[in-house]
């Protein structure tokens, strides 16, 4: 029986925005939006160097080249030259700021003299743009305050209508540059969302995707959400596509709010791995993640302890602010022969093909490429029940879950699994298998068949 050949991607020019994409800061969101730009690449999308990514954070352009040298280096970018910036772009080279930026500036508009501003200079010392300052307002992105757009004098030449203006005067440009073909933008970021959501380009498509959990505590489907997820549920709708991680919370955020907007599941792609099965230790149980207190590591410590297998031992791997009283924990459990905080590791495969288990014990999820990796690595999973995307990928197998909160639940679980080395390795056994529902090839699949319908129809926004 051979393979389906997988759908051809839409004849389209594809462009990703993100907020920032910085080696070593904000975890799974970056390497899911850089491994998303990959498996583009591999269909053939900019001519297999991938599609362009644009972001928007205003470092500078000696930081930014730094960001596309590491990212390069460790493979998660196949095009340096793709990962372009506004503010690398918004300088003319004779001083000042860019024609198109100095072309979408309006003279008319006038800053407030008590707004501060940070004034961004080119490498020569000269200013081509400043910047509203809006201290401890998570929604400055929404400012009406003007930016200060520069000429080659290094005097003010005009304005534009706050951060919307400018990031909207850089899409039109890019936007510009290209042919008639349709132009599918991926949008990575809610922030970056909100902004564009009035697009009105015909040619523009706008799938956005999600990467985070929309609700606060008890992080139940009716919990409460903060501002940003409130006003964005408002204009969801006029996104051709929102593209959710798993099935649990599309299924979720449709039976709260309905299906005006067009809500699709699209798994995000974890990549093969080479799992070394000689390295797996007997009664090894690990915790890997950031060490901070939604993670609940407490919790996986106390239950591990509890369960008094003997000759297990836990390590628990990462770093973060829990890390001081986690270790006082250990401590008040004389449990230091059998609880070692390991630190940060740049290896996690490592880590879990020694490791016997997993064990996360976290509040919450977003997305659960953790659980998955471990999978790939025939590391059984020992998890909380709660959102989301835990029970999407163990529910089909290759771990164990418990009542989320409940640590004497987790407690037995972990004495259950680590005495019974029958059901271990069948966990062992099938992890792989489970593991292959958010391969490369069917998250491409899946991506393929939304751009596909969205760049069939005309575009959401009028």
């Amino acid at each position: 029986m051979t393979e389906e050949p997988l759908p051809v991607l839409p004849d389209a020019d594809y462009v990703v925005l993100s907020s920032r994409l910085i080696p070593g800061l904000d975890g799974g969101y970056t390497i899911a939006t850089l491994t998303r730009a990959r498996l583009l690449a591999s269909a053939g999308v900019g001519g297999g160097r991938g599609p362009e990514l644009l972001t928007f954070d205003p470092g500078t352009a000696v930081d930014h080249a730094e960001h596309r040298r590491v990212f390069a280096e460790r493979g998660a970018l196949v095009e340096p030259a793709q990962l372009r910036n506004l503010f690398d772009e918004a300088v003319a080279p004779e001083g000042g700021a860019a024609a198109w930026l100095r072309a979408a500036a309006d003279g008319a508009v006038t800053p407030d003299p008590d707004v501060e501003y940070r004034v961004l200079t080119d490498t020569a010392g000269r200013p081509f743009i400043a910047l509203p300052v809006i201290p401890g307002n998570p929604d400055w992105h929404l400012t009406p305050e003007p930016v200060l757009v520069y000429d080659a004098e290094g005097e003010v030449a005009g304005a534009l209508h706050g951060f919307r203006g400018l990031y909207r005067a850089w899409l039109d440009t890019v936007a510009a540059a290209r042919d008639d073909r349709p132009l599918v933008v991926i949008c990575e970021s809610r922030q970056l969302g909100e902004l564009i959501a009035d697009w009105s380009d015909p040619r523009v498509r706008i799938v956005h995707t999600i990467h985070t959990m929309h609700v606060e505590q008890p992080y139940t489907p009716d919990a409460a959400m903060n501002t940003l997820w409130t006003r964005w549920f408002r204009v969801a709708d006029r996104f051709d596509a929102v593209v959710w991680p798993t099935r649990t919370q599309r299924d979720d955020v449709v039976a709260r709010f309905g299906d005006a907007a067009n809500h699709v599941v699209v798994p995000n792609p974890v990549a093969p791995v080479e799992r070394r099965e000689e390295r797996r230790e007997d009664r090894l149980v690990v915790v890997l993640g950031r060490l901070a207190a939604g993670k609940r590591i407490d919790h996986a410590v106390r239950a591990f302890v509890a369960a008094g297998v003997p000759d297990a031992r836990m390590e628990i791997w990462g770093g973060g602010p829990e890390e001081a009283r986690l270790r006082a924990l250990i401590a008040d459990l004389d449990a230091e022969d059998r609880v070692v905080l390991a630190g940060y590791t740049d290896d996690p495969a490592t880590v879990l093909d020694r490791a016997s288990l997993l064990v996360t014990s976290t509040a919450f999820e977003g997305q659960p490429l953790g659980i998955v990796e471990a999978l790939l690595h025939a590391t059984p999973v020992l998890s909380y029940d709660v959102r989301y995307g835990i029970r999407d990928v163990l529910g089909e197998g290759g771990g164990v879950l418990v009542p989320g909160g409940d640590e004497a639940a987790l407690g037995e679980a972990i004495r259950e699994l680590l005495t019974d080395e029958e059901r271990l390795a069948a966990l062992r056994a099938e992890a792989p298998a489970v593991a292959a529902a958010w391969s490369p090839e069917r998250s491409l699949a899946a991506l393929t068949a939304v751009i596909a319908d969205v760049v069939a129809r005309p575009a959401r926004r009028r």
